[in-house]
Formats: structure tokens, sequence, C-alpha cells
């Protein structure tokens, strides 16, 4: 359908207001970025130079990504592109704030100076060569850290261990432990021996069954096909299970028909069972031990219960009536789903008691800060209520995984990849 040229000017202008108004930021925050470096190295032109040539090749490289960016191959170029575009902007924020502060001491005292009839010279004091002194030590800070959390921290895997009390936990599944993982996003690694170590790391915990929840791929089954090998290596003695995550659909590209979308999916699924992952979607299994009873063949159990991805603003082909259709009401329950926004919108009122949600999809945004005990902070936070580790409401708890692998940033800074370790014990009388 052609588009009038009257619908098209109205398309059209707010675009080219979004992007005039983003390159005014962008030249905001250069310029002050400039101000540091020409009050300190006032005679040194290569100095600034060398300041004009990265900015600008900065942001042809980031310009030139993005023109060519295809959503079907999140490529380690377009990565290493949101790293140094990260690099060059995070530091330059810092130098902005304190460089457009000391100019609004600047303005205030030029008209303070004006008004008392004590300006002398120009209306603006000159810049303090400390303050650009004290920008340019501070932006440091921040281009260290995403520097390290490129180079160093996507693959600081840590293990975080939970113990979790319930009145009505079979007294065979005292002591039981899970180990969850998630969000491997397989196509962003560049890394075969610190994914192997992860993976080992896995292993080492030595836990009673592993549980994966979401979000294999960043968008299409091919990214899993060289780890292939080194995942199949995760052992649990009560089996590996599995549930999908919003990226695992491929829904975030194009593909050429509906055809080769499904032959995606169908692949996924294959590579799950190679992996020896039980997938459920929307659907239980029950994990099983012998009764204490005594009684020869009595099996105690509890249900574990998989959700496809439901996500409030995402897509929602998580099914939990269904998938908890068959089971009794009195049982212990374990569920698995991908987006933690769905145990506030669902989950925690449910009909059925729920006693356990595993969840992941934040990452915590890769980014943030977190002091036992005295600070937990991330962007994700400001979109999820419930971003990171464990909580409870309700009487129900919810742990949100931090994430095993990483998506679009190629790096962590200060929310390590995580391993979860939660061991069930049966609360005493």
């Amino acid at each position: 359908m052609l588009l009038s040229p009257l619908n098209q000017y109205s398309i059209l202008v707010p675009v080219l207001i979004r992007i005039l108004i983003f390159l005014f930021f962008v030249f905001l925050i250069d310029w002050y970025s400039y101000q540091a470096f020409k009050t300190l190295f006032r005679d040194q032109n290569w100095v600034k130079i060398v300041y004009w040539t990265f900015s600008i090749s900065v942001y042809l490289f980031v310009a030139y990504g993005f023109l060519t960016f295809n959503r079907a191959s999140l490529s380690l170029n377009f990565g290493r592109m949101i790293s140094l575009l990260v690099l060059s902007l995070i530091p330059k924020l810092i130098i902005l704030g304190l460089m457009f502060g000391e100019d609004l001491v600047r303005i205030v005292t030029g008209v303070f100076q004006s008004v008392s009839g004590n300006s002398e010279g120009d209306f603006l004091p000159d810049r303090r060569k400390f303050i650009s002194q004290t920008a340019l030590v501070l932006s440091a800070i921040p281009f260290l850290g995403v520097l390290h959390g490129v180079i160093v921290g996507k693959y600081r895997y840590r293990v975080v261990n939970h113990t979790l009390e319930f009145d009505d936990l079979p007294e065979e599944f005292d002591g039981f432990t899970i180990t969850q993982i998630s969000d491997i996003h397989s196509g962003s690694f560049d890394n075969k021996k610190k994914l192997e170590y992860g993976v080992d790391l896995i292993n080492q915990q030595e836990s009673d069954v592993i549980l994966f929840t979401g979000d294999l791929v960043n968008n299409h089954s091919k990214e899993m096909e060289p780890w292939i090998d080194t995942f199949k290596k995760l052992k649990a003695p009560m089996g590996k299970y599995s549930i999908l995550g919003n990226h695992d659909y491929g829904d975030y590209m194009s593909w050429p028909n509906k055809e080769a979308k499904e032959s995606n999916m169908q692949r996924l699924y294959e590579i799950q069972e190679e992996l020896g992952f039980k997938l459920l979607r929307n659907e239980n299994v029950k994990l099983q031990k012998p009764a204490l009873s005594g009684v020869e063949g009595a099996k105690a159990s509890i249900d574990l219960i998989g959700v496809e991805n439901w996500g409030k603003g995402f897509a929602q082909y998580g099914d939990l009536p269904k998938a908890v259709a068959n089971l009794s009401d009195q049982s212990f329950k374990i569920l698995m789903s991908h987006d933690p926004s769905h145990f506030d919108e669902e989950v925690k009122k449910f009909s059925q008691f729920i006693h356990l949600t595993l969840s992941g999809h934040t990452h915590g945004m890769q980014f943030g800060i977190e002091i036992p005990g005295f600070i937990k902070w991330s962007p994700a936070s400001l979109r999820y209520p419930k971003w990171a580790g464990l909580y409870e409401e309700l009487g129900r708890y919810l742990h949100v995984n931090r994430g095993f692998g990483f998506l679009a940033f190629p790096g962590r800074v200060g929310i390590w990849p995580e391993i979860t370790v939660l061991k069930l014990k049966r609360k005493k009388a």
C-alpha cells in the first residue's frame, strides 16, 4: 500500500525530530567532555585531535552497525559495537555531570558579580583545572568497570545458595537440592574454555535436579549448535528439566515464511532433547523418591510444573491452568516460569498453592551494584519489582536467577552470571 505524501510527511517528521533531539544530546555530551580535555591540555593539540577522532569513529561505527543491523544474528560484531558505545558514553556522562554543574556555578557567580558591580573581564569565570581533573579521574572508574565487565565479568560465574523451609514438604525430600540456571543465550558466547568452566561449576554442585528456566538462544536454534557437546555434560541424578523463554520462539526476527519459523522451533525442541533436557510446555512431571513408610513400591513425590513464556508486555504463551489441570490441590509444587512478572500477575494468587516459582529473564540488566546488607540496585528494578534473588509473598517463594549468559551488551558490570543452588528443608515441628 502506497502512502500519500501527507501521510509520509506525518510519519517522517516525528522520526526526524527524535533523531535531531538525539543528535543534540550526543553533541552536548561530547562538547562538555571535550571541555575537560581542553582545559587540561590547553597547548597540546594532538590530544584534542585524538579525542575527536576517537569520538567520531565510534559514532560512525555505531551508525554503520545500526544501519546494517539484522536481528536474525546478534553477532559478536554487534556486541562489540554496543560495548564500544557504552565504553565511550558512560565516562562522558560522568564528565557531563561535573562540567555542567561547574557551568551553573560559573553562571551564578557571573550574574552575582555583574549585579554587585564587581565583574572584571569576561562574564563567566574561567574553568577550574581541578574540576576537569576530577571529572576525568571519576570518569575512569566506570570506564574501567565496563572494561572489566566486557573482558572478565561476563564469565565471572558465582554460585548463590538458598535454603528454604516448608511445613508440607514431603519428608523424603528433606534436603532435596535444585540447581537453577537461566538465560544461556548461546548465540552470544565467544570463549569455549570459560564456558566449559561454568558448566563444570554447575556439575560440581551435585544437585538432585538441574532446572533451566528459558532463553537457550538469542533468536535462532542454530546458535546452540556449537555448544551442544559442552552443555550435554550437565548431570543430575533425578534429571534435567527446561522451559522456553521469550527469545526461544524466534519472535524477534523476520522469517521468509511460517514454515521456516516452525522448522526452527522443531530444531530447538530436538536440541533440548539432545542436551538431555525434558522440555515442559504447559505440563508437569512428578519427581519421585521411595516412600519412608517402608511399603514396597510406595513413592513420595513433588510436582514440577513448566509453563511456556508468560510475561507482562511480552508474549503470553503460558497456560498455568492447563499445566496443573491434573494435579492435587494438596501436592507440593515447584513452577518454572521464565518471566518473573508472571508471579505477580497470576501465580501468587492462583487457585492452587504453588510453593516455589523459578524465573530468570531480567539478567539484572547485566549492570548494577550489589553489596549484601547495604545496597541492591540495577536499572532492571525500574521495570521489574522482583528482578533478582529470592522473594516471599503470600507464603509463596519466587527466585529470579540473574542469568548464565549475556545478551546484546557483551559484558556484566556488578551483576555476575549466576548458578543458583536451592536446598529444600522440611520445617521441624
